[in-house]
């Protein structure tokens, strides 16, 4: 199995600039990906007496293995980030926006509660549909491979590693965050909210 990049650069979006989108893109995003498939092929030269040597304190398995969550996840969250944005932020008479408003009691509460998360996550902030009780979640990841709950599908994430926001913003996240939802494509995420409660 060999992995694409399936998620296109969106270029200049409002706020936040084409240079950082051709770095955390082309480059980052693109890196993810090229790792996960090093890994991938690296796991399936190992010989049995490779495989043997495996254990929890240090071995070349337990790098690997370690290693692919971080480069499988950075690839999956950058994909869903990507294909969020390029949009208006107007998510009026969307589904998820209604159970958003349910679920939070109110719009701003639910912004508010996202933003607290973007400021207090060293990595991610992702709106996730949990199918393990048919509810929307704010996670918090430091890592991509921590944080992350299982049966959960991401339909909203928020890069908020300083690659995707220093060279416009500097050490202004809550402002990135602003820019970010002014940048949302509501229908991309309404499409994987539906897929996700399917």
């Amino acid at each position: 199995m060999s992995y694409e990049m399936t998620s296109p650069n969106p270029g200049e979006l409002d706020g936040i600039s084409a240079k950082t989108n051709e770095i955390h893109h082309d480059k980052l995003y693109a890196g993810y990906v090229n790792k996960r498939n090093e890994i991938t092929d690296k796991q399936k030269a190992f010989t049995d007496e490779q495989l043997g040597a495996a254990n929890q304190i240090y071995s070349e398995w337990r790098g690997l293995k370690e290693g692919e969550t971080f480069a499988a996840n950075g690839m999956i969250l950058h994909e869903v980030f990507f294909d969020i944005l390029g949009g208006d932020g107007n998510a009026d008479g969307t589904t998820i926006k209604d159970a958003i408003v349910g679920q939070w009691g109110s719009w701003e509460r639910f912004l508010g509660e996202f933003t607290a998360t973007a400021m207090a996550a060293r990595g991610w902030v992702i709106l996730s549909f949990d199918r393990s009780d048919s509810a929307l979640h704010i996670y918090a990841a430091d890592a991509q491979n921590h944080g992350g709950v299982w049966g959960a599908s991401p339909v909203l994430p928020c890069d908020v590693y300083e690659h995707g926001y220093f060279i416009d913003f500097g050490s202004d996240r809550k402002s990135y965050v602003t820019a970010f939802f002014k940048n949302v494509n509501w229908a991309r995420v309404e499409e994987r909210y539906l897929a996700a409660k399917r």
